[in-house]
């Protein structure tokens, strides 16, 4: 009798590290000012800004589309690296704004690239989606599964607003970053830190489905709602903690970090946040939400582009971002800046 010895699957056997290596972004031509939100919903212009923080956003035309923002944007990551779209192993799209089921927007920005040997796929974790999109790319390096990995935040939130919803219409934009991850000779990522509570998924939601499951659609088009306070409560009850729990896994303290780089999704959370957290003068704190608004998936990198571009920030930075929204959800992961 013989005997047969099961085949061994083979798998990585060192592990390596990863950085950001560039950053590239997409900003809408039109700018939206308060005054203009006024006007449709009967709200003061002052008590826009105070509410929130925001004094301007960014809408996307019919011509900015989100493949077109999303490849813009990666374009411009790409070149920074000094990576070339052939090079990419993986492209992933966080994003809660197309328009079609399928096929996945990273799909398409793929193809725009020039990057037909790449695995490409959407995520959908709203405004926590670029810091899970950086998590799955950092594992993705450091097992050696692609060498490069784009990851890009792109959202037309326009799309699905109700214009004069006074809940709503005021704070959310478009817009597209993008990063590419690769390997790097010390660690640029440290581990995410997430978690996801379907308990209070009605605090940020659609309205209504598409349709209900027999083919039946809703009189009207579905678009976002939003209890505020609920969403407020929440952030500023889990983000700090979950903040700590980010920089421990990462051997951090709080006064070493150079950036915070948070989810644009109110000032008066980011406000909160950074006086809870501890944080000085010396951490530089990303408030793009002042002309950008808030652009879901996108907000992160946009932030980042707009503490580098200022000089705020540096490259190589230590940062912490931390996204959250929708679900109720969060993610967020320390980093060497790009």
């Amino acid at each position: 009798m013989t005997t047969t010895t099961a085949p061994v699957i083979r798998d990585t056997q060192d592990l390596r590290h990863s950085r950001l290596l560039g950053l590239g972004v997409y900003r809408p031509e039109r700018s939206v000012p308060n005054t203009e939100i006024a006007e449709r919903t009967g709200l003061d212009p002052a008590w826009i800004e105070s509410r929130s923080g925001i004094r301007s956003r960014r809408y996307a035309s019919a011509e900015e589309t989100l493949p077109t923002m999303a490849t813009t944007a990666a374009e411009k990551a790409l070149a920074a690296a000094g990576i070339g779209a052939d090079q990419l192993g993986t492209v992933i799209v966080a994003t809660i704004t197309s328009m079609e089921q399928m096929p996945a927007v990273a799909v398409e920005v793929a193809h725009r690239l020039g990057a037909p040997q790449a695995a490409a796929f959407d995520i959908s974790a709203a405004c926590a989606g670029f810091c899970h999109a950086i998590a799955l790319a950092n594992d993705l390096v450091r097992l050696g599964r692609s060498e490069y990995v784009l990851v890009i935040g792109a959202e037309r939130m326009t799309d699905i607003l109700d214009h004069a919803d006074r809940d709503t219409a005021f704070l959310f934009a478009d817009g597209a970053g993008a990063v590419v991850v690769g390997p790097s000779e010390e660690a640029g990522i440290g581990p995410v830190v997430w978690q996801a509570d379907g308990s209070r998924n009605a605090a940020l939601k659609m309205t209504a489905p598409w349709h209900d499951g027999t083919g039946e659609r809703p009189d009207d088009r579905p678009a976002i709602t939003m209890a505020g306070w609920k969403v407020y409560r929440w952030a500023t009850n889990e983000l700090v903690p979950a903040a700590r729990r980010m920089l421990d896994a990462a051997g951090v303290t709080v006064d070493q970090l150079d950036a915070f780089v948070p989810h644009q999704a109110n000032m008066l959370i980011t406000d909160v946040v950074v006086d809870q957290l501890g944080l000085t003068a010396r951490t530089a704190v990303a408030r793009d939400i002042v002309t950008s608004g808030n652009s879901s998936a996108a907000s992160i990198p946009l932030a980042m582009d707009e503490l580098l571009a200022s000089g705020k920030a540096a490259s190589g930075d230590l940062a912490l971002l931390i996204g959250f929204g929708a679900g109720l959800v969060y993610a967020g992961q320390v980093v060497r800046l790009p």
